[in-house]
């Protein structure tokens, strides 16, 4: 297997490292698609006026669905890492996302360390998810393991 030479390394990930993606529209047909294959069809997220009778405007996504599409920008980001293997998240969920928002993620690499294995370090990334007004609505962490130079 021959990696591309693209692709950040872990000796290439400098802790303090930053960059955007781009952003996504999330729709109605996402939540309702989100819905169907989770099997989560709470009335806040699928149910307009249930939604504003608690407050909000409209129908609000799924947390998990923010989640998910922030791992997808950041597999779409200008910058991408040579990845094995995503170990872990730590998220919180900072305020909804709607219908027609749209969202893209602010990635910081916060910290890195080595394996065992030569060939493979891991780097945690911290994200901002931030909507149209520049809100933050979700942030977390991920640990990525991703190939080292010792990598074939």
């Amino acid at each position: 297997m021959k990696l591309d030479p693209a692709l950040l390394r872990f000796e290439d990930a400098a802790i303090g490292l930053q960059f955007e993606t781009g952003g996504i529209v999330v729709t109605e047909a996402h939540i309702v698609a989100f819905a169907g294959l989770t099997g989560d069809f709470f009335d806040i997220h699928m149910d307009d006026d249930y939604a504003r009778a608690l407050g909000y405007p409209g129908r609000v996504a799924h947390g998990l669905l923010g989640l998910a599409l922030c791992d997808g920008l950041k597999n779409r980001a200008p910058v991408k890492f040579a990845a094995i293997v995503s170990l872990n998240w730590r998220w919180s969920f900072a305020g909804p996302i709607l219908v027609n928002d749209r969202i893209a993620a602010r990635i910081t690499v916060l910290s890195k360390r080595a394996t065992k294995n030569p060939a493979r370090g891991i780097i945690t990334l911290g994200f901002d998810l931030l909507n149209q007004k520049n809100d933050v609505v979700q942030r977390g962490e991920n640990d990525l393991m991703v190939h080292t130079r010792a990598a074939p």
